[in-house]
């Protein structure tokens, strides 16, 4: 019987994911020694020696900030994450911020929680106080949206039926994503249009450089007046101090976000919530329990689906006998390969080899069972990260 393999967990992890590990090949827990992968959600592996034992890394959620990606790659670790598996959970979680923004409804809830109940004047208190919270409907309003992957097209779909219009912008659009945006989206060519175009503006981009204060203080006062910014991607991509400035000015009517910070705690026409995006059961389910089919196929199979830093790749087992080869995305490195396995008398019954950036991955199934020395010599290859034998269990 194949020796069990570790599965390191950082974080709670819904039990219906992890019962997708099956006991009689990984044993799971937070002590595990010499893991084979690690599972988290929000715990941050920046200053983690992390084993050399480790081949892949499963983030139980979109977002990889907290995972050093470069460094794994550069040891050929595949960081998987769930793009789309809490998507509906932050859809309802942006609506939800609308309603609050223009409804006035997180300054009414305070103005009733100071109420006297026992005061004889209670409902008089009531009735004249209600004036201050006049809000707006949003039906008829635009909304524009700022990123259109799984999550930007469902809140889009979501505001049109509530009698929204929409203009949204994304020029890294995938062919899914396209084919998922309503028809009625208006396309926008830029951030600013959209920041020009709308009464609401939602964000749903992941934070790299290119998207650091996406919106600043070059282009906030760019935005309708009393209009309405909302920020359920991730802090870094709204510059706090600029949006403060557009609220005191009275330019900009709320700032509604996931990420309390301190230029912005406190201040009346913020409503920030405590990193609520992906906290429901169904969306902590969904998270887990995709992170782990995808961990659990490249563990056994090598395939490889949504990870951040690595090419897809899937080939149906046609031997008993299989290769996962990560290497550097440079000329001859392919060649190299197939004549080491050539030169030690294995014979390729099928292969695939994919690469994105500066990676590369290839499987290769064979004849015959490989030799330790084999995988060895494949492993000392200049350029090549990491070898893998994965023979069927």
């Amino acid at each position: 019987m194949a020796e069990r393999l570790h599965v390191l967990v950082l974080n709670q992890i819904s039990a219906n994911g992890l019962s997708r590990l099956p006991a009689e090949t990984y044993r799971v827990g937070k002590d595990v020694a010499d893991p084979a992968a690690i599972l988290v959600r929000s715990a941050d592996m920046h200053k983690m020696d992390i084993p050399a034992s480790v081949r892949a890394i499963g983030r139980a959620g979109a977002g990889t900030n907290n995972i050093p990606v470069k460094a794994m790659s550069a040891r050929g670790v595949p960081v998987f994450n769930a793009p789309g598996a809490n998507a509906n959970a932050v859809k309802e979680l942006v609506i939800a911020g609308m309603l609050m923004a223009a409804r006035n409804l997180a300054p009414a809830l305070q103005f009733v929680a100071r109420l006297d109940p026992a005061s004889p004047q209670l409902d008089k208190t009531v009735e004249d106080g209600k004036k201050a919270f006049a809000g707006f409907e949003i039906a008829g309003q635009t909304l524009g949206i700022i990123g259109l992957g799984k999550i930007g097209c469902l809140v889009a779909d979501a505001a049109i039926k509530l009698g929204l219009q929409v203009v949204g912008f994304d020029p890294e659009i995938t062919v899914d994503a396209a084919w998922s945006l309503p028809s009625q989206v208006k396309r926008a060519g830029s951030v600013n249009e959209v920041l020009r175009s709308a009464n609401f503006v939602t964000l749903h981009v992941p934070l790299v450089d290119a998207t650091r204060h996406l919106v600043n203080a070059s282009n906030v006062g760019l935005m309708r007046q009393g209009s309405v910014l909302l920020n359920f991607s991730r802090e870094g991509i709204v510059d706090d101090v600029s949006v403060v400035e557009a609220l005191d000015a009275s330019h900009l009517g709320r700032y509604v976000c996931d990420f309390p910070s301190a230029a912005i705690h406190g201040h009346a026409k913020v409503i920030a919530l405590p990193h609520l995006g992906a906290s429901t059961r169904e969306a902590e389910e969904n998270c887990a329990v995709m992170v782990v089919d995808q961990l659990r196929d490249y563990l056994e199979h090598g395939h490889v689906s949504n990870a951040v830093n690595f090419p897809s790749v899937s080939m149906p087992r046609e031997s008993a006998y299989r290769l996962a080869i990560a290497n550097a995305n440079v000329p001859n490195m392919l060649g190299q390969i197939s004549t080491a396995m050539a030169n030690a008398g294995l014979n390729i019954h099928n292969m695939v080899n994919k690469s994105r950036g500066e990676m590369a991955y290839t499987l290769v199934d064979v004849d015959s069972p490989v030799q330790p020395a084999v995988l060895a010599g494949l492993a000392a290859i200049p350029g090549v990260l990491a070898a893998r034998y994965l023979p069927a269990r």
